[in-house]
């Protein structure tokens, strides 16, 4: 069954909605498959869907969950996905290049294993966050519920959506390097069974470092149906028109060993090791969703969703490309430069059919489903060349400068040579699948699920003008238990498995080696504690082991590509969020994670530790209303040192950060807002993307925030 085939059902199940109900209210309470339900007013939830695709407490699914909400977002003044992940116990950032969002859960980095509203949203770009109610993190394998990858977790963005009632809000901010931004929500109830909703945003970028500045516009249009008690509708439209510049930090000095580790130039945290109006990434997406939900009855129920989105990416850059070296007296540098061209389509369909039963003290609730997807990528990488340049190596594709407070680079020329790509690839996926949420009694609970993937892959090289496929059938299954000793508390136990075909996040690898080789896989084992403290606060523990098999490497005999690699993640990790007591909000984690190549892979052998993963990292942030007009916050965040690279030769040092807040309700609806980021003026390094690639740490950062709510 094609993913267009799957596309029509969906359509056909919301034509076949029930006629329009006289006086239908909006239901703002109507159950949604994927999101999680709470009061905005906290920093904790209490029910999930995205865990299980069915409405379930979260210390009923047994796997770790982090949830950052909105109330949580706007207090701390979170600008990105990476800032919302600083508070996740268990998940690290990359630098991504500087163009992109890129995470690291549980020892595994990727780019794709990101989802909205339940939906794959994998193109590589920097998301915002105006429109979500919440950010949601999902430890270990789930490829049971979202599909291939996701072996070390996922990030589920949740957005808003129409509500029952007439409403303004909206904020507008300021910061101390004259990024500002203005944010608006409003929400208009249209009639009996209509209500329509508009998010849109206005950001400009600058911060600490020398040349940074961009702009991001977001609209998000959306409309909710009611037809009738048991149906609803959701239809929604975003456009995101994204420009900056790409800034891909400071590089290392020096060469290091495993006994000496190098580590990143401290003394140039300012320079921009790029080329001003030269580094620049573009990004545009226009995307339409549509989901349909109906109970046939307070048993059985059915949602169908679809996404059509269109994806256009450009961004180039020049970077430096080795650590700084002395040649001759003189400390130099080498810089490197690229353009990437991306365009995909994306088209996925999902339906879910939910049937709840009971035989005695036995209740079931089954689920049953199928998705299908269609992605078709056109990339084209051009590499620059330093063409009449003194100095040059690589084919000129490498140029060596003196290091310098401002690095003057010669002019680059993007043309095709050594290194260029061309590539036409279409993913396209059909997978069905099953599960059963048994509870026996009050105190044990048993889940179990299995999902097949068909995944096929079509891989043209339009400059070599050669083709590659290759089919995967996926089977990933899932089981745990549940118990309850009291009605507060839980303790399960997991295991999951998810796989990842060798076309790598992005399919745009993929040749006659790959095409024969087996998916990486990943299986988690995992034990948790849940204790609901109070009514609104929540305390988590995790203790896993993740193991990853079918890693690349190359035979030293015979120079081929063959799966012999393997790598072990373990660790535990601890989560506190929620009210204390009314008027005092908290959000804690602590992790400890333990990542390293257990069997030699392509790009390291066995011994070495995964990159950008520190042993230890915790969070702590809390608010306090100190008068009913008054609140103050504080926050600190500390990692250990990790490595850059699986090199293991730079070292990206630990640190502590100290942040801030004051809050004064001006009048009704109205509320100032101070946030200090860095307030005791750390020096360090934030993020890396390899060993010269190395973000510093912005200074101490004021932001002021007026928000209002009419």
């Amino acid at each position: 069954m094609s993913v267009r085939t799957l596309s029509v059902l969906t359509l056909s199940l919301a034509a076949a909605a029930p006629a329009w109900a006289d006086e239908a209210d909006l239901s703002v309470d109507a159950a949604d498959p994927i999101v999680v339900t709470g009061s905005r007013e906290t920093y904790t939830v209490a029910q999930t869907s995205s865990a299980t695709r069915t409405p379930t407490d979260l210390n009923d699914v047994p796997q770790a969950v982090s949830v950052v909400t909105e109330r949580q977002i706007e207090d701390q003044g979170l600008q990105s996905i990476a800032d919302v992940l600083r508070y996740v116990p268990g998940a690290v950032t990359s630098q991504g290049e500087g163009h992109r969002d890129q995470i690291i859960l549980r020892g595994n980095s990727s780019t794709a294993d990101f989802f909205v509203d339940g939906l794959r949203d994998d193109v590589q770009y920097y998301r915002g966050l105006y429109n979500l109610e919440r950010v949601e993190v999902l430890k270990g394998p789930n490829a049971m519920i979202f599909g291939r990858g996701g072996g070390g977790g996922v990030v589920n963005r949740v957005t808003k959506r129409p509500e029952a009632k007439d409403f303004a809000r909206g904020a507008a901010s300021l910061d101390s390097w004259g990024a500002w931004s203005a944010d608006l929500d409003l929400n208009r109830q249209v009639a009996a069974g209509v209500a329509g909703r508009l998010n849109g945003t206005y950001e400009e970028f600058a911060n600490h470092r020398d040349f940074y500045r961009g702009r991001r516009i977001g609209l998000n249009p959306t409309l909710a149906l009611i037809p009738g008690e048991r149906t609803r509708i959701d239809l929604g439209y975003e456009h995101d028109d994204d420009r900056r510049t790409v800034d891909r930090g400071v590089p290392s000095v020096g060469v290091g060993t495993l006994a000496d580790p190098v580590r990143p130039l401290a003394g140039y945290r300012r320079t921009f090791f790029g080329m001003p109006g030269l580094n620049r990434t573009a990004f545009r997406a226009d995307v339409l969703k549509g989901q349909v939900q109906h109970d046939f009855s307070d048993a059985l129920s059915v949602t169908s969703r679809i996404l059509y989105g269109d994806y256009d990416k450009f961004y180039q850059n020049a970077f430096a490309a080795e650590a700084v070296r002395t040649v001759a007296g003189v400390p130099k540098v080498g810089i490197e430069a690229y353009n990437d061209r991306v365009h995909r389509r994306n088209l996925i369909s999902q339906t879910d059919l939910v049937w709840r039963v009971a035989t005695g003290p036995v209740r079931h609730v089954l689920l049953a489903g199928f998705e299908g997807s269609d992605q078709k990528t056109r990339t084209e990488h051009l590499n620059g060349f330093f063409d009449g340049s003194a100095g040059t190596t690589n084919g000129g594709r490498r140029v060596s400068l003196p290091l310098a407070r401002r690095i003057l680079i010669p002019a680059i020329t993007f043309r095709r040579g050594t290194g260029e790509r061309l590539v036409r690839s279409d993913a396209e996926v059909f997978a069905f699948y099953v599960q059963d949420q048994v509870s026996i009694g009050e105190h044990l609970d048993l889940i179990a699920g299995l999902r097949r993937d068909r995944f096929r892959l079509d891989v043209t090289d339009l400059y070599a003008a050669r083709s590659f496929s290759r089919t995967d059938a996926l089977w990933s299954p899932r089981f745990g238990a549940v118990v309850k000793p009291t009605e507060a508390t839980s303790l399960y136990a997991s295991y999951g498995r998810s796989y990842l075909p060798q076309s790598g996040d992005q399919f745009s690898s993929l040749d006659v080696t790959l095409a024969a080789l087996e998916p990486e896989r990943f299986d988690n084992y995992e034990v948790g504690f849940k204790w609901n403290i109070r009514r609104a606060l929540s305390l988590s523990a995790a203790a896993y082991r993740l193991d990853r098999t079918n890693t690349r490497a190359t035979d030293p005999l015979t120079s081929l590509t063959v799966l012999t690699g393997a790598q072990r993640s373990k660790g535990f990790e601890i989560g506190l969020s929620g009210e204390i007591r009314s008027g005092w909000s908290v959000s804690a984690g602590y992790a400890y994670t333990d990542a390293e190549i257990r069997r030699t892979t392509a790009a390291a052998p066995a011994g070495r530790k995964v990159a950008l993963v520190p042993h230890h990292q915790a969070s702590l942030w809390t608010r306090y209303d100190l008068t009913a007009r008054f609140a103050a916050g504080a926050g600190i965040y500390h990692q250990s040192r990790s490595f850059t690279s699986i090199s293991n030769t730079v070292v990206l040092p630990a640190f502590t950060r100290v942040d801030a807040a004051a809050y004064y309700r001006v009048a009704d609806g109205i509320e100032a807002q101070v946030n200090v980021e860095n307030l005791l003026g750390s020096r360090y390094f934030s993020a890396a993307f390899n060993d010269n690639n190395i973000m510093p740490g912005a200074p101490p950062t004021v932001r002021g925030t007026l928000r209002f709510a009419f």
